[in-house]
């Protein structure tokens, strides 16, 4: 054996230890739950089983679904993976306990009718299953690196669960339908705004010749902007059960606070900017500490609306074991352990298995500076601001992984086209004059959008007069076709990401149902 194969083997072995610490940790926690509902008075098995799945699940919405929120940060640089796991935790654990609201429905979108559930056992059964389904098919997800949407994940729980209990006439199946609308709406929106911010940011400052006065102009409009969208996405979304808004007055707030943060910032970044280079690396830098604040707005946004997703069934759960009769309610109070099992939970599976997807997000699937991420960011804050408002059925991962996604087609499409603007200056030069070509390259690289495309105008009417204008060789040809099929996108993501979203909906609602068929006939 060579110091290689030892090397090899002691990192195996590292990695092993590490895999098992993060397992023993994430079955302590789920055992600590376990335990503590003990002390709530007499001991109920159903609540022990219900505290642990709970705790099960609210890690693995930490493991998963967090990225979206940091993933970006974290690609562009802007945020360490330590860094951001450390704000993620906090502001979603916050979100969750500040925010995270007293009431939750037991039945999650009108996914199913609960006047059809036979009765309270069958209805603590339905909700078991889908906790525990919901919570193993984000593992799985987890796993392979792939961001699913938890709401769907739990919702076709609910359905599978509630359709074996009761058959397919409890199911709300336009309330599927539009889950389904989903997978095409959110995606598309996400990577169509993010690619258009992006756009707007690549023409009014990175392709001009003087970078520098160009994001002292506009960056403090992109930061007012992100602080407008932010502060009306935090009013609507993230504080809506401790203080109530309607839209007009969070969409006011937020133009408020975008007016305060451009008159406080102007300044500031001017100076900055005139302090800087003139490149695009030391323009990034203008964003990154917007970005920081982004993450952590939008985990303390996703901690208090998604918690619901961990602790609502087992809220719902808990309510029907400690209420008697045989009635259920449509919503249930959510005592504050249950609400610390879903923050905690979160906070614990985050920093235990969330890098895996954070890099999937972040890394994985294109190139990411912190210019696109901010155009990430904004996108996924202001699609599910306005497709909430109308009424459009969105998912906040789906329309983050579609931002990414969205960024990355758009440079694949700005470097096709460069290649083909290189290609015409070639073909209207002289093919052995690779002075010249190599002078008016340097000039075009140098120029504006639009002194870009005069340059190429100009240039052709030159050639015209050319008896034998030039023409590529086979190499360049060769070379140019290369650069055309240049890819930017990792298409195995795509693929693999799709997959995992399509079947969400169907494998959590078969898991589910197979539980429930396994358990129903258990008795209290």
């Amino acid at each position: 054996m060579d110091l290689q194969d030892f090397s090899d083997i002691t990192k195996a072995a590292d990695k092993g230890r590490n895999d098992f610490m993060r397992l023993g940790l994430a079955l302590l926690f789920i055992v600590g739950a376990v335990i503590y509902s003990t002390t709530l008075g007499h001991v109920s098995l159903p609540m022990m089983v219900a505290a642990g799945i709970g705790a099960y699940m609210a890690m693995n919405i930490g493991a998963n679904d967090v990225a979206n929120n940091v993933g970006p940060a974290v690609g562009s640089k802007a945020l360490t993976m330590g860094g951001a796991l450390i704000i993620a935790a906090i502001f979603e654990a916050a979100g969750a306990l500040i925010a995270g609201g007293e009431v939750v429905s037991t039945i999650r979108s009108g996914i199913i009718d609960p006047s059809l559930i036979p009765d309270k056992a069958a209805f603590i059964w339905i909700m078991m299953s889908a906790l525990l389904a919901g919570a193993l098919w984000l593992n799985i997800a987890t796993v392979v690196g792939a961001p699913v949407s938890t709401t769907h994940s739990i919702v076709g729980a609910l359905l599978g669960s509630g359709v074996m209990a009761a058959g397919f006439g409890i199911a709300n199946w336009s309330k599927v339908a539009t889950i389904a609308a989903s997978w095409v709406i959110s995606p598309l929106l996400g990577g169509i705004i993010a690619a258009a911010f992006l756009y707007f940011i690549k023409r009014t400052i990175t392709y001009q010749t003087d970078m520098k006065s160009a994001a002292a102009r506009i960056v403090p409009i992109l930061i007012a902007l992100m602080a407008w969208v932010f502060t009306s996405y935090l009013l609507l979304k993230g504080l809506a059960r401790i203080w109530p808004m309607s839209f007009a007055n969070a969409m006011g707030g937020g133009v408020a606070a975008g007016i305060l943060s451009y008159l406080v910032l102007r300044p500031l970044i001017a100076r900055r900017a005139a302090a800087s280079e003139n490149n695009k690396q030391a323009i990034n830098r203008l964003f990154t500490v917007p970005l920081i604040f982004a993450a952590a707005l939008l985990s303390f946004a996703h901690g208090s609306n998604d918690v619901a997703n961990a602790i609502g069934p087992l809220a719902a759960i808990v309510d029907a074991l400690q209420t008697s009769g045989d009635s259920i309610g449509s919503s249930a109070g959510i005592p504050l352990w249950v609400m610390m099992v879903g923050a905690l939970g979160i906070s614990i599976g985050l920093a235990l298995f969330g890098p895996k997807v954070i890099r999937t997000v972040g890394n994985e699937i294109t190139e990411l500076d912190q210019m696109r991420a901010y155009s990430i960011a904004m996108s996924a804050t202001m699609t599910v601001i306005f497709a909430s408002q109308l009424g459009l059925p969105v998912s906040s991962t789906h329309i983050a992984v579609g931002g990414v996604f969205g960024i990355g087609f758009l440079r694949e499409h700005l470097k096709n086209r460069y290649a083909i603007m290189i290609a015409q200056i070639k073909a209207h030069h002289p093919e052995d004059d690779q002075p010249a070509i190599d002078a008016f390259i340097a000039k075009f690289s140098q120029a504006s959008v639009a002194e870009k495309g005069q340059l190429l105008q100009d240039l052709k009417l030159r050639m015209k007069t050319l008896q034998d204008p030039a023409h590529f060789s086979k190499r360049e040809r060769k070379e140019l076709r290369q650069v055309y099929r240049t890819e930017l996108v990792k298409r195995s993501l795509i693929m693999r990401i799709a997959a995992a979203w399509v079947i969400t909906v169907p494998a959590s609602a078969v898991l589910s149902a197979g539980i429930f068929y396994l358990v129903r006939d258990l008795s209290f």
